[in-house]
């Protein structure tokens, strides 16, 4: 599992370890490791030309201590000085006796774009608010560079703890980030930013807790409902699909193919689809008598293309069995009702209707994922998945929050969240906890995504059937 931890977290750890270590030893391993990505990026050092943006705090030293080992490998080494009265003085001796040149900040634009590799550290994991001012030029050269801009721990001008982008940030092609990956570089914008991460152990001991965890391969395979010997399509769980409506029955197909994927044994649809239903899925056991009438189930899930139907939200949101709820049962469910349910409840609103939840403009949700997905679980006392291109999942008992790593832009599709809905709902009524639910489903979700869409266009439908294989594909 990958795991990202906060900035105090990070800082009080840092300060442990350093009581333990000889002076500057710290910096030396994080430089070596930032000094062997710099290296693995360029391929040849030897004669390669390296800019290092240098602010004043560590990241500043980092980099000219990878710059100074660049340098003695025989790569022209450049620091582009945006303080130098408080740049790091011992590193910039290092990078000076390595053969290394300084040049002014106003010097800079023109050297960061005809470098091979250019260094980004300019700012620390304690940045706020973007960049400053006469950091802006150098990093809009960074982005017009035909060299790879490599930051250092964090991309320059993003949100170290909440993945907020605030002003101008630089945009990476590789962060090398030090003893545990940030927040911000697993939650978008600041994701987009950081482009691929690579983790350089510096022997950090951090607690047990995250802040964020992604669930890996094997993660999800511990996770997954696998049926043994002895069971039915009962003892695996039944799922309720109380979606669809005749405006729009195709949400009801889509999250019953969801649903027949995800684990549980059965699949009962309450509905006026049922003919749409049985007609793509005749295994699906469909009832026209409403959610109290339909039979015994372990989960339901409500929502999807419900229109007005807030008769049938209500009746669900009655029952003593996990709920998923999604798209128009998240704007018809009682906030009151929701908070007064004793077993679990899963919300999985996008960035809009999580702000229509939350009287925000869309924008603001965007921006602040994580802040968010948090608040939505607080208010409504119920694990909430957030979907988008980085979709969360926070448990309204607070603790680590889950980001999915798997998803793809080919999912902005109509009709893939009633996918994810059914797969959702299948995996709590097999007996998962609506945060392994959650992010489970989205796990597989993602993967489907990528799997059916193998760079091109697919629809809702072909997500659904990749489901399988996705399912295949993690288990090995």
């Amino acid at each position: 599992m990958r795991t990202a931890y906060s900035v105090e977290t990070v800082r009080n750890a840092e300060r442990e370890l350093m009581a333990r270590l000889p002076e500057g030893a710290l910096m030396q391993r994080a430089a070596a490791g930032l000094a062997a990505a710099c290296a693995d990026l360029l391929g040849r050092v030897y004669g390669s030309r390296v800019v290092l943006l240098v602010g004043s705090g560590d990241n500043g030293g980092d980099a000219l201590y990878a710059g100074a080992r660049l340098a003695r490998r025989g790569a022209g080494v450049t620091a582009v000085l945006l303080a130098p009265e408080r740049a790091h003085a011992a590193g910039l001796a290092a990078l000076r006796r390595a053969g290394g040149r300084v040049a002014a900040a106003g010097d800079g634009e023109a050297l960061v774009e005809g470098a091979d590799l250019v260094v980004d550290g300019i700012v620390g994991i304690g940045g706020k608010g973007g960049l400053r001012p006469d950091a802006v030029p150098l990093a809009a050269a960074a982005g017009r560079s035909r060299g790879a801009v490599v930051a250092v721990d964090l991309p320059s001008g993003v949100d170290a703890d909440t993945g907020e982008v605030h002003g101008h940030a630089v945009r990476a092609d590789l962060t090398v980030t030090f003893g545990t990956h940030k927040p911000g570089l697993l939650i978008d914008p600041a994701r987009e930013h950081a482009g691929a991460v690579r983790l350089v152990d510096i022997g950090l001991e951090l607690p047990v807790e995250p802040e964020l965890e992604a669930l890996q391969h094997q993660d999800v395979a511990r996770l997954l409902p696998v049926p043994r010997a002895e069971s039915d399509k009962y003892r695996r769980g039944v799922v309720g699909i109380a979606a669809g409506s005749a405006r729009y029955p195709g949400a009801a197909v889509l999250a019953v193919s969801g649903a027949l994927r995800g684990g549980a044994g059965a699949v009962r649809y309450v509905g006026p689809a049922g003919d749409a239903v049985i007609a793509r899925y005749p295994e699906t056991l469909v009832s026209d008598q409403g959610p109290k009438h339909a039979g015994r189930v372990q989960a339901w899930v409500v929502g999807p293309g419900a229109g007005d139907d807030a008769v049938t939200v209500a009746e669900v949101l009655a029952a003593d069995v996990p709920v998923l709820i999604d798209a128009d049962g998240l704007r018809l469910a009682d906030a009151e009702v929701v908070r007064g349910r004793r077993a679990p409840t899963l919300m999985t609103p996008h960035a809009g209707e999580a702000a229509a939840l939350l009287g925000v403009e869309r924008g603001e949700v965007e921006g602040g994922r994580l802040t968010a997905v948090r608040e939505l679980a607080r208010r409504y006392g119920a694990t909430v998945l957030l979907k988008g291109s980085t979709t969360l999942v926070a448990d309204s008992g607070g603790g680590a929050v889950r980001v999915n790593p798997t998803g793809t832009g080919w999912l902005a599709t109509a009709g893939s969240g009633d996918v994810l809905s059914g797969l959702g709902g299948s995996l709590l009524a097999a007996g998962l906890s609506a945060v392994d639910a959650g992010s489970v489903g989205a796990y597989l979700h993602g993967l489907a995504g990528r799997l059916s869409a193998g760079g091109a266009p697919v629809g809702a439908h072909d997500v659904a059937d990749a489901v399988p294989e996705a399912w295949r594909n993690v288990l090995g």
